[in-house]
């Protein structure tokens, strides 16, 4: 994350976890624009990391945004504590900055643009994840675009980010 005070640069990795699929987005902070790029599938984590750090290689971002799902209400559940330590671990196999972006109900507002677009049904869910991960990384852009770089400012750590749990 750049210093306080220095507008960020460089390209921008998205993930939209999943217990079964992971959406990846991708964008750039100069221009504030995301965009979908792919769906990895699979559970195993040994698939998944090979297939991230593939991507990291061939993007080489500036920083990772990791959607941390919350309830309605604002409150963690089990999904909130598996995002986290997915963030954990993005964070500790690349060694890059990793930033939670809101990601309440990013996978209904993906099936609504792609049914709005005439996708039809089977070919939309190979798509919806990569698309939520852009909502994602769209909301975190602009999300700072209304803020401006004020919120790059150090921030008190979130509790669940307190494990590091870099082993799987």
């Amino acid at each position: 994350m750049p210093e306080s005070g220095s507008k960020p640069s460089g390209t921008v990795l998205a993930f939209d976890f999943g217990e079964k699929r992971i959406g990846v987005a991708v964008g750039e902070w100069q221009l504030l624009q995301a965009h979908p790029l792919t769906t990895l599938h699979g559970e195993a984590n040994a698939e998944r990391f090979t297939a991230i750090a593939a991507l990291i290689e061939e993007w080489q971002p500036a920083s990772l945004v990791v959607g941390r799902p919350l309830s309605l209400d604002g409150t963690a559940h089990a999904m909130t504590a598996r995002c986290t330590r997915f963030a954990n671990q993005l964070r500790g196999r690349f060694g890059l900055d990793v930033e939670y972006a809101e990601e309440r109900l990013s996978s209904v507002e993906a099936a609504e643009r792609l049914r709005a677009a005439g996708t039809a049904r089977r070919n939309a869910r190979q798509h919806l994840d990569a698309i939520a991960a852009q909502l994602i990384l769209q909301g975190h852009f602009d999300g700072f675009a209304e803020q401006g770089i004020d919120h790059l400012s150090p921030r008190p750590e979130h509790p669940d980010d307190r494990e590091d749990d870099t082993r799987h």
